[in-house]
């Protein structure tokens, strides 16, 4: 299975949704970079994806975006093929 990363803070309802449907899909581990408690790793999100909130998520290389883009790619049968590359 792909690697996850996911840029979170600790109070987003979108990242826990994000997290609940990786969960769903089979994903065991999400690496968190919390931009919260260090805000180096928010500067580094912003130059990695051009946008300012949480999360972003990143299925191995690939930038997936935020909530709403994982929920799509995941209702456009993506999300698993990607999943498992």
């Amino acid at each position: 299975m792909a690697t996850v990363t996911m840029y979170t803070t600790a109070v987003c309802p979108y990242c826990v949704r994000a997290e609940m449907l990786l969960k769903q899909r089979g994903v065991t581990e999400i690496e968190k970079i919390r931009i919260d408690v260090n805000p180096e790793q928010r500067d580094i999100m912003m130059q990695r994806t051009g946008r300012r909130t949480v999360p972003q998520i990143y299925i191995g290389d690939t930038h997936v975006g935020g909530y709403d883009d994982l929920a799509a790619l995941d209702r456009a049968n993506g999300l698993t093929p990607l999943l498992n590359t």
